[in-house]
C-alpha cells in the first residue's frame, strides 16, 4: 500500500489526477482530460474552497470595487469560482490535449524528504507526454498564464495590468507546485494516520 493515492485527500479534497507509485496507466484521451478538469472544477469541494477564498479576499478588501456585504461577497465568490474553473480547464484539459501532455501527477514515493520535495515541485516545469516521455510542462506554465490573462477580462479595469496578470500567473503556478508536494506526501500521511482507510 506504500505510495497508494486515494481519490480524495482527507475524504474531501479531489485527488483525481494523482497516480500511485509504479502504477501503469494508459494515455489520457482528450475526453478524459476534459472530464478530469470538469470534476476538479465542479466537485462540491470546489464550491466550498471558492467560498472560503472569497471570504478571505472580501475580509482583506482585495477588490474595493466589489464592495462589502452579501452582494460584495457574491461578486468575490463568482470571480473565485470562475478563476478556478478557467485555470483547471487550461492546465488540465485544453493545453494538455493540444500539446499531447499528461496532466496527471505521478508519485515518486521513494527517497528522502528533500529528494521527493524537489521532484514534486519540479513537476511544475517537467511533465510526461502522452507517450510517457519527460518534457517541458508547457501545459502548466503557458496554461496558467493564459488562464490569468482570461481571468483579467472579467475583473475591474485597474486589475487588468501586466503586473496584476503576472502576479496571478505566478500565484497559480506556485500553488500548483505546493499542491504537488502535498500530493507526493499524502500517501505517507494517509498510511501513518489513517492506515489507508480512505
Amino acid at each position: 500500500m506504500e505510495g497508494k493515492q486515494t481519490k480524495r485527500i482527507l475524504g474531501v479534497i479531489p485527488n483525481f489526477r494523482s497516480v500511485s507509485v509504479d502504477e501503469k496507466l494508459p494515455p489520457q484521451s482528450a475526453k478524459d482530460k476534459f472530464i478530469t478538469a470538469t470534476e476538479d472544477s465542479f466537485d462540491y469541494s470546489a464550491f466550498i474552497f471558492a467560498g472560503a477564498l472569497a471570504g478571505i479576499s472580501m475580509a482583506q478588501d482585495s477588490y474595493p470595487e466589489f464592495h462589502q456585504g452579501a452582494v460584495g461577497y457574491g461578486r468575490y465568490y463568482w470571480h473565485t469560482l470562475a478563476d478556478q474553473a478557467v485555470e483547471n480547464y487550461m492546465v488540465e484539459a485544453i493545453f494538455p490535449s493540444a500539446l499531447r501532455q499528461d496532466s496527471r501527477y505521478y508519485t515518486l514515493g521513494r527517497g528522502g524528504i528533500v529528494k521527493r520535495t524537489a521532484y514534486s515541485f519540479s513537476r511544475v516545469l517537467i511533465t510526461r507526454t502522452d507517450a510517457g516521455n519527460e518534457t517541458f510542462n508547457a501545459s502548466e506554465i503557458i496554461g496558467a498564464g493564459a488562464a490569468s490573462g482570461i481571468s483579467s477580462l472579467y475583473y475591474p479595469d485597474r486589475e487588468r495590468t501586466w503586473t496584476k496578470v503576472g502576479q496571478h500567473w505566478l500565484t497559480d503556478v506556485g500553488l500548483d507546485g505546493m499542491t504537488f508536494i502535498f500530493k507526493e506526501f499524502w500517501p505517507d500521511i494517509n498510511n501513518a494516520i489513517f492506515h489507508q482507510k480512505q
